[in-house]
């Protein structure tokens, strides 16, 4: 490999990671790439090393408010589109830019460590085929994804049964013949449950807390495209879509649900239909919170109990950087305290682009952080003064973009950010950067 250290090492070529290289090539910052897989797209290639797709799964956010804008969906894809589109999708948009070059794929990222001081370099060392390899780069961005480190739950007792995460299911027909316990009814666990109901004896669902449910369309139209072009305050915004939700979904208690304990977007709503058209139907019966195991037996924490032959544990995700030591990431909780979720506030060599999470930002809002992140690197390579208030911006103190919303104290909640709190701020620093550049 040619000289690297005036290169950055890019780890990850899912969604996150080809933005991240489109606009690094566009503001002409030398980067090296790496992906695990033998090509682009993460975890919507279902046949990648750690994807945690599963048949069935399906954007659930609609095209039009997913899609990055400089590459739009085709119009003949759905309005929600499956996994398998999605890949098509992504590896469409590494063919349009010309990403893969950038690339080395199969090289599976084991160690990334400072040299020395900030702007002294980092160490990468990875494993490909070839063997084992290191080299000292500028600094490294960090887009190996956010949904590849299983969240399994512990529980008292033990099951005779099968037992799994929601990352090991594939295929609906996990479940013939099955009595199915789903953990956890996230958007993920509703998903798998309305399979369990078509290919199982039965499905159950137990739940820790409730949830808001969010149809995927209104007035025939999707969901997340009402109100798109009415800025409300947050306030307003809540009584609003309350009151839509009631028009057409009801409460969860009607569906047998519990009532959340929280305002509407203290957590994320689950976006599904079916799971709410099912369980009026008597085909999903919802079960408290688990107390023991015995057995095929499962004791819930309501005093009831029933048997079952499958639990599958939709429970999410935790945040996973096995290639970097903690101490360097400014670990806070259960997520990294960064910069508008992405810029380390001492070190300016070393970025984590797509740990933030939002209702509607769609892959646009992750390309402008990527863009942000490659400006502000071209920025201090050039002298730019607004690259520099930007550095002091962040090494000072600053708070997550919630808008004053109190998210959940949960680990998934832990990077969640207010959609339009955040784009302002990430597009307010792309003009200044921009304007910065220009002059």
């Amino acid at each position: 490999m040619d000289d690297t250290r005036n290169r950055f090492a890019l780890i990850g070529a899912g969604p996150m990671g080809l933005a991240a290289a489109k606009v690094l090539a566009e503001q002409g910052i030398a980067f090296q790439g790496f992906e695990l897989h033998s090509d682009v797209g993460g975890l919507w290639d279902i046949d990648a090393p750690r994807s945690t797709m599963y048949e069935s799964a399906h954007l659930i956010s609609s095209k039009r408010m997913t899609e990055f804008t400089d590459f739009p969906m085709r119009d003949e894809v759905a309005e929600y589109p499956s996994h398998r589109e999605m890949a098509r999708y992504f590896r469409d948009f590494a063919d349009h830019f010309d990403l893969r070059r950038h690339y080395i794929f199969g090289a599976e990222v084991l160690r990334t460590e400072p040299v020395g001081a900030d702007g002294d370099g980092w160490r990468v060392v990875w494993r490909d085929a070839a063997g084992e390899h290191e080299a000292v780069f500028a600094g490294v961005l960090i887009a190996n994804g956010t949904l590849s480190e299983p969240n399994m739950p512990r529980f008292a007792g033990e099951f005779s049964g099968e037992m799994i995460h929601a990352s090991q299911y594939r295929n609906p027909t996990q479940f013939a013949g099955k009595r199915v316990l789903i953990v956890g009814a996230g958007n993920s666990g509703c998903d798998i449950a309305v399979d369990a109901v078509h290919h199982g004896a039965s499905c159950d669902i137990s739940m820790r807390r409730g949830y808001y449910f969010v149809p995927k369309y209104v007035f025939g139209m999707p969901a997340d495209t009402m109100g798109g072009k009415i800025r409300l305050p947050m306030w307003l915004k809540l009584k609003v879509d309350g009151l839509i939700l009631k028009w057409f979904v009801g409460t969860p208690e009607k569906y047998g649900f519990p009532k959340p304990d929280y305002a509407l977007y203290e957590s994320h709503p689950v976006v599904n239909s079916l799971v709410l058209y099912h369980a009026g139907h008597g085909d999903i019966t919802v079960r408290a919170d688990i107390d023991r195991l015995e057995g095929n037996t499962v004791h819930f924490k309501n005093g009831t109990s029933r048997e079952y032959d499958m639990i599958l544990a939709a429970t999410g995700y935790k945040l996973h950087y096995p290639f970097i030591d903690d101490t360097l990431l400014n670990w806070q909780g259960d997520a990294p305290h960064l910069y508008l979720n992405a810029m380390h506030p001492q070190r300016d060599d070393l970025f984590v682009l797509g740990m933030v999470e939002a209702t509607g930002l769609g892959w646009q809002g992750r390309h402008e952080q990527a863009e942000m992140v490659a400006r502000h690197l071209r920025g201090l390579r050039d002298g730019d003064p607004q690259a520099e208030a930007l550095k002091a911006a962040k090494s000072g103190a600053f708070d997550r973009a919630t808008g004053g919303m109190n998210y959940l104290k949960l680990a998934r909640m832990a990077y969640y950010v207010d959609k339009a709190t955040y784009r302002g701020a990430v597009t307010g620093w792309i003009d200044r950067l921009s304007k910065g550049a220009r002059a």
